[in-house]
């Protein structure tokens, strides 16, 4: 069993935090956070032990995970690698990877800093927002892993094969350039859809009133912390504008195929679209096989 600390109790550190538990695969919790009512909370819910400072976390623990929004995350992991015990690991759960990997070249503990990115999550935040099960069936990317030790490497591939996750090696630009476009486009949609509606619809009854299962649907991550998100758009801005301008070059067509009245290129494009439902399909299915995750036992 290991000593784990968790920097960012919110709903990713906070849902390993529950699982590792669950699963028995720690035996002590230390948490820190900026909120000190999220440190409250996630005493109250049992998500942490006991709360502690970034140099005892570091130099006490045997996994310490980061948390928190991208652009804190720079410095905080410099900070941790100084204070880092020689057996300890240190990893980040970030949705960018690229400038990261740039802050910390030159570093003597860097081969300890595993960079992963878990795809999961919710449009929710905070304590409250972790739950077990998160992860479950979802991919763990694992970013230039060829530049880790073995022994910090190989514990997080534990931790998130516990988990019941499955794992993918990736080159660190080229993640930011994929998430770009299967994440981070996906939420810049959802924001301006519901700017959108709600810059026209100023009478919000008649939303509430028409709004069904695809708008909600669709305007899901607009509910999304915009202090997690606007940091991952500037850290990842030249990838998000390439996956963009695609993006508005498609939307540009569509528009003027409609105003047009070409009604058999807009059927052309939804079929093509609809080849999404198979590749989804594919994905409920590897996560409907994938391992449970396993119990240690003392």
């Amino acid at each position: 069993m290991m000593k784990l600390g968790i920097i960012g109790t919110g709903l990713i550190g906070g849902s390993i935090a529950l699982d590792l538990r669950n699963l028995n695969v720690t035996s002590r919790v230390l948490g820190m956070d900026q909120n000190s009512e999220n440190l409250k909370d996630a005493l109250t819910l049992g998500i942490i032990d006991e709360i502690a400072d970034l140099k005892t976390m570091c130099e006490q623990c045997d996994l310490v995970i980061v948390a928190i929004p991208v652009s804190a995350s720079l410095e905080i992991l410099k900070l941790c690698l100084d204070d880092l015990s020689p057996t300890g690991t240190l990893m980040d759960v970030g949705s960018t990877k690229g400038k990261i990997w740039e802050s910390i070249q030159g570093h003597p503990r860097r081969k300890s800093l595993v960079l992963t990115h878990p795809m999961a999550g919710t449009e929710y935040s905070g304590p409250s927002a972790a739950h077990r099960g998160l992860f479950l069936g979802k991919a763990a990317v694992i970013c230039n892993e060829q530049e880790n030790e073995e022994n910090s490497l190989s514990k997080i591939r534990f931790m998130y094969e516990t988990l019941g996750m499955r794992l993918i090696s990736m080159n660190a630009n080229d993640h930011d350039l994929h998430v770009a476009y299967v994440s981070h486009l996906s939420h810049i949609s959802s924001f301006l859809l519901a700017n959108t509606v709600l810059a026209k619809e100023r009478d919000e009854k008649k939303i509430f009133d028409l709004a069904s299962g695809g708008f909600e649907s669709t305007v899901r991550l607009a509910k999304s912390s915009p202090e997690m998100w606007a940091p991952i758009f500037e850290q990842n801005q030249v990838p998000i504008t390439r996956a963009l301008g695609d993006y508005i070059e498609l939307l540009k067509e569509f528009h003027t195929q409609l105003s047009k009245g070409n009604f058999d290129y807009l059927k052309n494009k939804m079929q093509q679209a609809n080849e999404i439902r198979r590749v989804l399909s594919q994905i409920q299915m590897t996560k409907a096989s994938a391992t449970p995750p396993r119990e240690v036992r003392k």
